[in-house]
């Protein structure tokens, strides 16, 4: 059975047009992609806040485009910078440090939140958004992945709407919508596989982070491509299907389909299979959670099935690739694993991306930390984020003998 983790309103129950919008992670991929959507559909929306990092080069030319009232960045040097490159005559108010992204969530005006911080950093602004009843458009799966049990309980309590960002999930809302979720079996999610799907076993171990870095089918930033090549981005995402929809890891499978077209499938008990396809650009999602349930018409070539001629799926290499196996474990085991495994990736992939660490190092890190992680049911937000730095400091040493 399907227990999606927040309501869905009906169209009378969703805000009108122009939707008023606050972006976290306006300068990463998926922001610049809501960006472009807002930007070629005038008078639907209203950009009230973007917050970005250290690009503050890119937040302040997206500011003087869309004029919104609040921005963010993350400390106090980078917010005197962005206010010396915004033009004359404009004054939005601009906040610094991680609790101005929850600020920005939790403003009043706002109606819907994209939430597209990469990594941990992003639950603190995405609970808020949960408890103040927000439509949260999220790409953010790190927030699931942490404390899946924490937004779903507060998505009850203030009614607030997750919409899913991530082109796999969002293709299985799409399947899942109008259908009883008790009719379904299981939920498949399709994987490009990586840069390194047809490599030699061998070979990897020798893998660079610029090789790691050139997906085959998807523009993103770097540190999702990592996870795109160690397939932990897939076992991310078999963990927040799990929250997302409310089933046990068994019922979540994975195949990998090297196009990239089939973006996901619903598998019914009478054998059917739903599936939504499309061509692998974000703008598609992000549009679809943005003006949910309306879809708008976007500027992208429209996909021709006949000049693919071939889709092909096979099953993932777990024995080359054990990130997705060891992600299945820690959400088997309790939040506190699902905790560890990020924070323990998070950790590993920068070290990779600095040639710290070689490619393999990567998973060796999570498992180790996975090994040496309690189990914790119900943790709250104070002993997540506990779990999160001891994590954090622990791998860094384990792996380069340096605290």
């Amino acid at each position: 059975m399907i227990d999606y983790i927040s309501a869905l309103p009906g169209a009378t129950g969703l805000p009108p047009f122009p939707r008023r919008l606050c972006v976290l992670g306006s300068t990463g991929s998926i922001g610049e992609s809501a960006l472009a959507v807002v930007d070629d559909h005038p008078g639907q929306f209203e950009v009230l806040a973007l917050a970005g990092a250290r690009n503050v080069m890119r937040l302040a030319e997206q500011a003087a485009r869309f004029r919104p009232r609040y921005l963010a960045v993350l400390d106090e040097a980078g917010a005197a910078s962005l206010k010396s490159m915004l033009p004359s005559g404009y004054s939005p108010e601009i906040l610094c440090g991680p609790d101005a992204y929850v600020t920005l969530a939790s403003l009043p005006d706002v109606q819907v939140v994209l939430s597209a911080i990469v990594g941990a950093a992003g639950l603190p602004p995405t609970l808020a958004a949960a408890k103040s009843g927000k439509i949260i458009a999220l790409a953010n799966k790190e927030s699931l992945v942490l404390a899946g049990h924490l937004i779903r309980r507060a998505c009850r309590e203030s009614g607030a709407v997750v919409l899913p960002v991530d082109s796999e999930h969002n293709a299985l809302f799409q399947s899942l919508a109008g259908h009883n979720g008790d009719d379904v079996d299981h939920l498949i999610l399709t994987a490009s596989g990586g840069p390194f799907r047809d490599w030699p076993s061998a070979d990897l171990a020798n893998a660079t982070a610029a090789q790691a870095l050139k997906h085959p089918n998807w523009s993103m930033g770097a540190k999702i491509s990592i996870d795109s090549a160690t397939l932990m981005n897939k076992g991310l995402e078999v963990i927040e299907a799990c929250w997302l929809y409310g089933l046990p890891e068994d019922r979540v499978k994975v195949l990998v389909h090297p196009q990239s077209i089939v973006h996901s499938l619903a598998a019914y008990r009478d054998g059917s299979l739903l599936a939504q396809m499309g061509q692998p650009d974000m703008r598609i999602a992000i549009a679809y959670c943005l003006c949910y349930p309306l879809r708008l018409p976007l500027k992208i070539a429209p996909l021709d099935l006949a000049a693919l001629g071939t889709l092909t799926f096979r099953e993932p290499r777990t024995d080359d690739f054990p990130c997705l196996d060891l992600a299945r474990r820690a959400v088997a085991a309790s939040p506190a694993h699902c905790v560890a495994l990020n924070a323990a990736n998070e950790v590993a992939v920068e070290l990779f991306l600095a040639g710290r660490i070689g490619f393999s190092d990567i998973a060796r890190a999570v498992e180790w930390a996975l090994a040496r992680q309690e189990s914790l049911d119900d943790p709250d937000f104070m002993t997540i984020m506990e779990v999160d730095l001891a994590v954090r400091s622990t791998v860094a040493t384990y792996l380069t003998g340096t605290t």
